[in-house]
């Protein structure tokens, strides 16, 4: 089984480099890797958007947080819809308008040059160790799984991961992910179809029986009204998932830079809303996935895994659904998380490049150099860190390590809220204060809520961290902003 999957691995990848070659044959130049020389097609893009935005993490733990949440998270899912829109209706507007590389050089514009630098160190920081985690527990699965059993070490398959990854995007970066995306992205949703289907097959279900097999389940509660106390009342997921959808997709330049690629601003609103439309019944399947499982190991008495993250894993691995599941298993959370990998790291690098060192103001084949040096720099600091969250060997740590990425994303919503809708002047040297401030109150606020009443912060804690970034900045603000700088909706540069 094991020789069968890294056949089909290596055919995966042999198409993802052909992809890389036909795109990049041409366009190495710095306009292709940061925004495909904007000329991405809306369609291709949206798909690839719905495999970026579901992680190999995703892949596994949506289906098992049914057991513990229900479905309740598509509260959630609908809140994301309902911010998909305001950043088509928002966000793109000023990004097209300002003509934006990087969506942080409006931070320059607006707020002032620490601000700037604060808000593209806030993201670089967040987004290379949340997409390295991310990565780290799907190559964990994977060497567990599959390259273990050919005595691989766990190092190697990391470099391995890694070097895919970097030999087909460092030529052309998003000229070739909005097509590599697009294939996962396919891959991903055939997979998880390909797996609802076994269950269905071992449970001697046709359609309707899936539709009144998860009616049916006690674990089919969607709405939570009565209990403000549960992090999972509607009013809580709802505005949550609008928040985060605007930061973690509207203010986030690894989803934005795709957008930004599109051959106008009509075009990239249309993928907005088809890739927001489309999130939705794809989530919709991983609980619905989750359900039927549950369902199934109740009637034939399977003891589940003890963590919600293992229980789809351990049906795929043992043999309950067939032997080949665990192929399309290990091929799904590849999509899924190379989809994911693949545009962080093009993202890390457009971020660095402008927003760090610059190379905008340098001439093509200079700027080329650093750009090819610093994508491989990020590269090898994937994978160390990678290595490193092996070392530590702890789930503790690894979540720690995603609740503080979590916080992270506070003081950029704080900044853009506070650019867009306001006229005042932050003092621009107080700035990576308050930035840096908002969220250590916001944990010492969770730390001790939680200690006197209770009551558990859950995804509204990035609403708190974003109004006290606000506040911060209103407080050290003047009435009016600098007359070279535009106003929340100015479009010159």
């Amino acid at each position: 089984m094991s020789s069968i999957i890294l056949i089909i691995l290596a055919a995966y990848f042999a198409v993802l480099l052909l992809i890389a070659r036909a795109t990049g044959r041409k366009n190495t130049g710095n306009s292709a890797f940061f925004l495909g020389n904007r000329q991405s097609p809306w369609i291709i893009v949206s798909i690839g958007m719905v495999g970026t935005s579901l992680s190999g993490v995703t892949f596994v733990s949506v289906p098992g947080m049914v057991r513990s949440i229900d479905m309740t998270y598509m509260q959630t899912v609908l809140g994301f819809f309902a911010g998909y829109i305001i950043i088509a209706k928002v966000l793109l507007p000023l990004y097209y308008g300002l003509q934006l590389t990087s969506i942080y050089s409006y931070l320059d514009q607006r707020i002032g040059r620490r601000g700037y630098k604060t808000g593209a160190s806030f993201f670089l920081l967040s987004k290379i160790v949340g997409a390295a985690a991310r990565l780290y527990l799907v190559v964990l699965i994977l060497q567990t799984y599959v390259f273990g059993a050919w005595n691989i070490p766990f190092e190697a398959t990391v470099i391995i991961c890694i070097a895919l990854i970097w030999l087909y995007t460092y030529r052309s970066g998003i000229k070739t992910i909005i097509w590599t995306d697009t294939i996962q992205a396919i891959c991903l949703v055939a997979m998880l179809l390909v797996i609802i289907w076994q269950v269905k097959e071992r449970m001697g279900l046709d359609f309707n029986g899936i539709v009144e097999t998860i009616a049916a389940s006690p674990h089919s509660r969607i709405f939570e009204f009565t209990d403000w106390h549960s992090t999972q009342h509607f009013a809580k997921q709802f505005f949550s998932g609008i928040f985060i959808t605007i930061v973690m997709t509207g203010l986030d330049q690894d989803m934005m830079q795709k957008n930004l690629s599109c051959k106008n601003l009509k075009d990239a609103q249309k993928n907005m809303y088809t890739y927001g439309f489309a999130f939705t019944p794809v989530n919709f399947l991983f609980l619905s996935l989750g359900v039927l499982l549950i369902t199934f190991a109740s009637q034939q008495q399977i003891e589940l895994s003890a963590l919600n993250d293992d229980i789809l894993p351990m049906f795929c691995t043992s043999g309950i659904l067939g032997d080949s599941i665990l192929i399309f298993f290990s091929i799904g959370i590849i999509a899924a998380a190379f989809s994911s990998a693949d545009s962080a790291l093009t993202a890390l690098t457009t971020s660095f490049c402008v927003d760090i060192l610059g190379v905008e103001r340098e001439e093509e084949q200079r700027a080329r150099k650093t750009r090819l040096k610093v994508h491989l720099v990020i590269s090898i600091l994937f994978a160390l860190i990678i290595i490193l969250f092996k070392a530590l060997n702890s789930r503790s740590v690894i979540d720690a390590i995603y609740m503080i990425a979590s916080y992270t994303y506070g003081p950029l919503l704080g900044l853009f809220v506070f650019g867009l809708f306001t006229k005042r002047k932050p003092r621009d040297h107080y700035v990576p204060y308050i930035c840096i401030a908002s969220p250590l109150i916001c944990f010492l606020t969770d730390y001790l809520v939680k200690l006197h009443t209770g009551y558990v912060f859950s995804y509204e804690m990035l609403m708190l961290n974003g109004a006290i970034t606000f506040t911060g900045l209103w407080i050290s603000s003047g009435k009016k902003p600098t007359k070279d700088r535009p106003a929340a909706t100015g479009y010159s540069r």
